[in-house]
Parts: C-alpha cells; structure tokens; sequence
C-alpha cells in the first residue's frame, strides 16, 4: 500500500470546517493507504501559544481525531513532539535550502505581518520542519489543500535537492487534494471558517442548542448576485449537503430554483441535520477525554510506531550527508 502522511496542529476549538476539509477525508483515506496522521505540537509554537495548556489540547484533538472516525488499529496516530527525529531532519534539511525559498512562502508573508513582537526563525522554517514531516517517513501522498500546495512544492524541491546532492533517499511526495468543498465562515461567507474569527465556526463539541443558534444566525444574500447564488446561501448549502441526506438537498435547491426558498426553513434543515450528525461525535470526544491514560496508551503506541520508521530514515540520511558515527 502507498503511504500517506498528514498533520493537524493542536490549536484548540476543532471546527466543522476542519472536519469537513480533512478530517472525514483522512477517515476516508485509513482504508485505502498505510496511514500515517500527526498532531504537530512543535508548528503549534511558531507563533504565540500558552504553554500550560498545550498537553491538554493534543489530547482533546487526539479525542477528536478518533471521535470523528480514525481507527488506532488502522492507522498510525502519534503526536510530534515523541518522535525526535523530525526535529533533527528539519536541521539537516535547513542547510540546504535557501532563505529566498522561505521568505517567498505565502502563509509566511500573512503570518509575520501578524506578528507584533517581531518574526522569529521557526516561523520561516516552519515548511522545512513540514517537509521532514513528510519525507522522514518516505510518505508518497500527502492530502492538502489548495493553500498548501506551495509548502508540498517546497518539500518536492528539498528532496529533489537532497537526492541530488547526496544520494537518492527521499521519494517526491504526490498532492492529494481534498474534494470538500471549502467551508466560510458563518458570519462573513466571503471569509473562511477560522476559529480565530468569534461567531464563525461550529465546533465539534458545541453543543445541540450552540449549533442551532450559531445556524440561526448565519448570514444569508439578498439574491442571486451576477446570475450565482450569493456566498452565504452557497455556504449553507455546502454545509447541507456535507450533513443531510440527498434528497433533502434536493428539495431546497429545487425551491431555490424556483424561487420558493425561505431561509428559515433552509437554516433548521441544516441546524437539524448538523446536530444529528454531530451529537455522536460529541459524546465520543468526552467519553474518551474522561479516559486520559487510555488516550496517552494509544498515542504512545502511534509514536513507537512512528519511531521506528523514523530512526530508519534518519540513519540513511545521516550516512548520505558524511554523518558515520554510531547514534548513542
């Protein structure tokens, strides 16, 4: 089987575009790949985080993780920061890639324009730590979407330039694009949802009435605009058709079409649908929260899995580059 690689920072408050955009994918995807999926505790600390509550929210996303669908017995769960390689393959890789390279990156430019205390060096290196993510478990696929394809371009050139340099090591990781649509915040559908951005999201552990409201309350158009529907319809229906069966869908486009829609009625479609399909995966995440040992087992487990994979790779880069003493 190909060998798929993902992450998810441990940022707090897992929304439902999270879910819909890469988690349900990644459910998918344990069926069909050797799997491997990462909660990346150290891209949690390039940018201003609080330190005493970064063990619980690894294990509150490793909850959701597992709540939302992935299997331990299917796929690989571990959590970065046990698995100390990654860090010591980013230090190799760093020496061969060029400043430019990294002061180019998109999502570099929008973060350090952000950063109010100055820009610090691991938010730069923040593709080249992604990019020994990847390749230190030779992954052939790595499911992205459109805003990280530059950083999986980047991480194709650092083994294209490390093959060439040293010796052929590291395949050439293919994108894997997700076909969820993207979802926009409830509050201003021409944004995406973030969790950053107060009213936009639903969580995966609100609860039923905080769903409802938070539906209740998104924004909706006017009208078609220019011959389309408008953004915040759009969204709505993205989302019905992500929670709600076929036929329901059907039949609140077909009163679009005619323009019969009430967006009331749309909105407790939608708020009925999400809570059904949401409630169970709710109760999972305290169900597994009340367990935090349980939690630990399961990601130690992921980790010494990982380990070994890890320490194989690194020992064939480490000769490549010079690197011949024994590791203690």
């Amino acid at each position: 089987m190909q060998r798929v690689f993902s992450g998810i920072q441990p940022t707090g408050n897992i929304h439902i575009g999270n879910y819909l955009g890469a988690i349900r994918n990644w459910v998918d995807l344990q069926d069909k790949y050797e799997s491997l999926f990462c909660i990346v505790d150290y891209h949690a600390i390039t940018v201003e985080y609080e330190p005493e509550m970064l063990h619980q929210r690894v294990l509150e996303l490793a909850a959701t993780l597992i709540a939302a669908g992935l299997d331990p017995d299917k796929t690989t769960l571990f959590v970065q920061s046990s698995v100390p390689e990654h860090a010591e393959l980013t230090w190799l890789f760093t020496c061969i890639t060029s400043v430019g390279a990294l002061e180019r990156m998109t999502q570099f430019k929008e973060k350090a324009e952000r950063q109010k205390g100055g820009v610090f060096a691991g938010l730069m290196n923040y593709p080249v730590l992604m990019a020994s993510d990847i390749l230190i478990y030779k992954a052939e696929l790595v499911p992205v979407g459109d805003d990280q394809i530059q950083h999986l371009e980047l991480t194709r050139e650092i083994a294209r330039r490390f093959n060439s340099m040293f010796r052929e090591v590291f395949p050439e990781p293919q994108p894997l694009l997700t076909k969820a649509a993207r979802i926009m915040a409830l509050n201003d559908p021409t944004s995406k949802m973030s969790k950053s951005l107060e009213g936009s999201y639903i969580a995966l552990d609100d609860d039923d009435n905080a769903i409802r409201k938070k539906i209740r309350r998104a924004m909706t158009d006017p009208g078609p605009q220019g011959g389309e529907m408008g953004p915040g319809v759009k969204n709505l229906f993205a989302l019905l058709e992500a929670f709600a069966e076929l036929e329901l869908v059907q039949k609140f486009r077909d009163d679009y079409a005619n323009q019969s829609l009430r967006y009331a009625d749309l909105k407790q479609a939608l708020a009925e649908a999400a809570v059904t399909h949401l409630a169970p995966i709710r109760e999972r995440i305290f169900e597994l929260l009340a367990k935090p040992d349980q939690l630990k087992e399961i990601l130690h487990a992921g980790a010494k899995h990982a380990r070994q994979l890890a320490q194989e790779t690194m020992a064939e880069a480490r000769d490549a580059m010079g690197f011949k003493m024994p590791v203690a």
